[in-house]
């Protein structure tokens, strides 16, 4: 049999194929899982839609929704894609402004995969005529991948994504 065996990180996950999953009403950084990059010999990207996040708004506790995209290039570890569903599903009951959201995802993904580089948008939808789609990157200090980061942070909106959320 070919694929990854438990030795490379399947033995550690406790959500995947769990059928009793609890699912968190509160902010919830700890469902995050990771497991071995068995391809860390290159460079690749990663890439995640979730078009159904939801958070509140601090003040008011209306619902916020986006569409949040995670890209990142892993190193040693890439991240249980269960888990982050459930993470980001935690968000649901969290009330921060959408900067804090999308830079909170960031780092709580830095915490747990060390990646070489990482990127994170989300595109809310308008509320009271305005629509805010924070996005923010980080890459490894002192590599390319911090040379990369800086570039895209000058760069990120000079070829705009089409929005298709709203």
């Amino acid at each position: 049999m070919s694929g990854r065996s438990h030795e490379e990180g399947l033995k550690d996950l406790t959500l995947l194929g769990n059928q009793g999953t609890q699912y968190a009403y509160e902010y919830a950084p700890e469902v995050l899982e990771a497991v071995d990059n068995l391809h860390a010999n290159r460079d690749y990207f990663v890439k995640f839609n979730c078009p159904e996040f939801t958070s509140l708004c601090p003040l008011t506790n209306q619902p916020d929704f986006a569409t949040m995209y995670i890209s990142y290039i892993p190193d040693k570890k890439i991240v249980e894609s269960k888990s982050l569903k459930l993470y980001l599903f935690s968000f649901r009951n969290h009330g921060d402004f959408h900067e804090d959201c999308v830079n909170i995802i960031m780092n709580d993904l830095i915490k747990l995969l060390d990646p070489r580089y990482i990127e994170v948008w989300g595109k809310f939808t308008p509320r009271g005529g305005i629509s805010i789609d924070p996005w923010c990157n980080y890459g490894k200090p002192e590599t390319k991948y911090e040379e990369i980061a800086n570039y895209r942070l000058m760069n990120h909106d000079l070829n705009p994504e089409k929005i298709d959320n709203r």
